[in-house]
């Protein structure tokens, strides 16, 4: 019998695969077994902003003030004011220069989202692209069986976008973009909120409607062509992914839900009030790790090229577009407004590592972010330049990690300076070679407990993060 792939029934397996989630971890539980004895949670988040940062040159007198990257190195090194929210934290985070993915160091500023937790080299166009597997997600196919949901993949915008304006940054292993959700209560209700009682028996339709669709689809396959065999078994994959999480989906439906206090918070809250959605979405990952519901999590804060409601970020800041700050630097007070975004930014990242800080790890030793990596950064420095990413590596002491420094490999003087329109910086020689990225996620991968020796183009790793 032939088959046409088209005519299967998607419905058929996409149907009821989603229930209730993991128990908290109780602080009742540090008297079942000595907190010494137990292994603490190992969690990773990573958050992406779009549009690159302030990069004046030192002849320009805004160098001092604006300039996102701090002054020195090492140990000696002083912060200017994009970094004054982030100074009461400064023992616990270490910021990053000269480091970027090399294919993607001769390519457009916006295009490099899609790559920024792979390493990959993507191509040039839509017909040639091609991804892998993303940073987060290695990880999460190593602990993911251990709580409710494998990683929680968010963004302002939603969805996955496009080849080229990516509206997610968390990939599976072939390469394919997982959708992010970007409204709050869907978030909430998906983490906290109980499915109806019926959950059980869609769970087992679902289980049967795969079984048969495999059994259908290896016969399909025996009359296909071998490079539409190809294409099928990357379908088939995703059908296989769909089945573990029904499996997993049955592991879990009986378990009560963890209760938390959301009095704080408006769900319905959209970017339309910028401020308050960041910090939103910000305690929605918070409490997701508190419960141990997931211990891997993204958050793109905004889809390159002005391109969505991401865009209107600035607003909370007293400014219209995010996007157009990087374009406006060369009129007057422009590295200024365009610092003050950023401090804006970093401003809700010290506040949700503040708290995961006051938070004492809930079944474990420490405080919670001592047992929880941040990785905070951009795909671009200069404007539309790929090269130098801004980066912050943040929390984990005791996976092993040391902060208080700046690992400086850009040196004195990184490209930079205001678009004149003529040519722009990602179209000009490269001044100073950077350091693969790849090696701070090889280092993050081997504190975590992931045994990889390489990963995004590395050719190393780095050592000045390791106490």
């Amino acid at each position: 019998m032939k088959f046409n792939l088209n005519s299967l029934d998607r419905r058929r397996f996409l149907r009821g695969s989603g229930v209730a989630l993991a128990l908290p971890m109780f602080e009742s539980s540090r008297t079942i077994v000595n907190a010494d004895q137990q292994q603490n949670p190992k969690r990773l988040a990573c958050f992406y902003f779009p549009d690159g940062v302030p990069m004046p040159l030192p002849a320009d007198p805004a160098y001092k003030d604006w300039l996102w990257f701090p002054h020195g190195n090492g140990r000696e090194f002083e912060f200017t004011k994009c970094f004054k929210p982030l100074v009461p934290l400064k023992d616990d985070f270490t910021v990053l220069s000269g480091y970027s993915h090399p294919p993607g160091r001769i390519v457009h500023g916006h295009n490099n989202a899609d790559q920024f937790l792979t390493g990959a080299a993507t191509g040039g166009g839509d017909m040639d692209y091609k991804n892998t597997i993303s940073l987060d997600q290695l990880y999460a196919n190593q602990v993911g069986d251990e709580t409710r949901f494998t990683s929680l993949i968010m963004s302002t915008d939603g969805g996955t976008g496009t080849a080229r304006g990516a509206h997610t940054i968390s990939y599976n292993k072939n390469g394919r973009a997982i959708p992010a959700e970007h409204r709050p209560k869907r978030i909430f209700d998906m983490l906290f909120v109980k499915n109806d009682g019926d959950a059980a028996r869609r769970l087992a339709l679902s289980q049967s409607a795969l079984d048969d669709l495999l059994a259908d689809a290896k016969s399909l396959r025996k009359t296909l062509s071998i490079q539409d065999q190809t294409r099928f078994d990357e379908y088939l994959e995703s059908v296989r992914e769909t089945e573990i999480k029904v499996e997993k989906a049955k592991k879990w439906i009986n378990l009560p839900l963890p209760t938390v206090n959301v009095d704080h918070l408006n769900l319905d809250i959209t970017p339309n009030d910028p401020r308050e959605y960041i910090q939103t979405m910000y305690e929605l990952i918070y409490l997701a790790f508190r419960t141990d519901s997931t211990r891997v999590a993204t958050y793109q804060i905004g889809r390159e090229n002005g391109v969505g409601q991401s865009d209107y970020l600035a607003r909370a800041v007293g400014f219209n577009l995010a996007h157009a700050l990087s374009h406006e630097t060369k009129n007057p007070g422009g590295w200024e407004r365009f610092g003050i975004y950023c401090a804006f930014l970093h401003e809700e990242l010290g506040r949700f590592a503040q708290k995961l800080k006051d938070t004492p790890e809930p079944a474990g030793s420490g405080n919670m972010l001592d047992n929880t990596l941040l990785f905070f950064g951009s795909a671009s420095s200069a404007f539309h330049l790929s090269r130098n990413y801004p980066i912050i590596l943040m929390g984990g002491k005791n996976m092993g990690f040391k902060h208080g420094q700046y690992i400086n490999n850009a040196g004195a003087n990184p490209q930079g300076g205001p678009w004149d329109g003529g040519q722009e910086p990602w179209q000009k020689d490269i001044q100073k070679e950077d350091t693969p990225l790849g090696n701070v996620f090889v280092t993050m991968l081997q504190q975590l407990g992931v045994d990889v020796k390489s990963f995004g183009g590395s050719n190393g790793s780095v050592d000045a993060l390791i106490a």
